[in-house]
């Protein structure tokens, strides 16, 4: 017990996990696409452990090292662009970043985490521009559907888990949570769908593999549940696509 809440302090409370997934999700497609970069990876990495540890600590009196770091982080990502990149790639990141301030910042009145049932298609948003548009060449139009219905899909098993806690009104709340999850499910199934078809036969596999995986992780998402059943549970479904193909290719 005392092993998993050290766990859940270090990896989950700080973040680091969720970007660890988001950036393995990014990394199976950049493989797919033959754009695989360690400069890429770590700017991904850096981009959404800053992004999620503001969200999270930004109202707390960590604020300031908060900000600090961001600062930090915002340089070191401006500096492996400018150095690994172009003009470009620095532009599309400015851009995804200050799509990620608008989800929840303190200087807005308004931001999107206050507009009702829009959070979970905002974060497939910003996740599906940073495997489609910010690690290619070109705008991913088949990429951005995949990653944003598969991950729109993950976030509202979040939307179960949080559903007596939410001042904001979310689908678990207005539909119920079982109407939730069939919305979920039929997310996952076009973005496998669209996946089978489009990305390339072993990534394809890995994909719908995957697809599985999640159904099982969505059927299961209950608002009882432990939290560290969506924290590591739900969380890893991002990963999962870049883990399964690890297996096919190495095993």
């Amino acid at each position: 017990m005392n092993i998993i809440k050290i766990l859940k302090k270090t990896v989950i409370d700080s973040q680091i996990y969720v970007s660890l997934m988001g950036t393995l999700f990014a990394v199976f497609f950049m493989k797919e696409q033959n754009t695989f970069r360690f400069p890429t990876i770590l700017l991904i990495f850096i981009t959404y452990f800053s992004g999620y540890i503001y969200t999270k600590y930004q109202y707390t009196k960590y604020f300031f090292r908060i900000l600090v770091l961001n600062a930090v982080a915002g340089i070191a990502c401006a500096f492996l662009i400018i150095h690994n990149h172009n003009e470009i790639r620095l532009l599309k990141w400015f851009i995804i970043v200050v799509l990620g301030l608008l989800y929840n910042s303190f200087f807005l009145d308004v931001y999107i985490r206050k507009i009702p049932l829009l959070k979970v298609f905002y974060v497939g948003l910003v996740w599906a521009l940073v495997n489609c548009w910010l690690t290619l060449p070109e705008f991913s139009l088949p990429i951005f559907l995949i990653s944003f219905f598969y991950i729109t899909a993950l976030v509202l098993p979040f939307d179960i888990r949080d559903m007596n806690s939410d001042t904001v009104k979310t689908f678990p709340m207005m539909i119920g949570v079982q109407n939730t999850k069939y919305i979920a499910y039929g997310l996952v199934f076009i973005s496998t769908l669209i996946g089978i078809f489009y990305l390339k036969p072993l990534y394809a596999a890995a994909f719908f593999l995957s697809g599985i995986i999640t159904y099982i992780l969505i059927y299961f998402s209950e608002n009882k549940r432990d939290d560290a059943y969506f924290s590591f549970g739900v969380e890893t479904c991002s990963a999962l696509p870049f883990l399964f193909l690890l297996i096919m290719e190495y095993f």
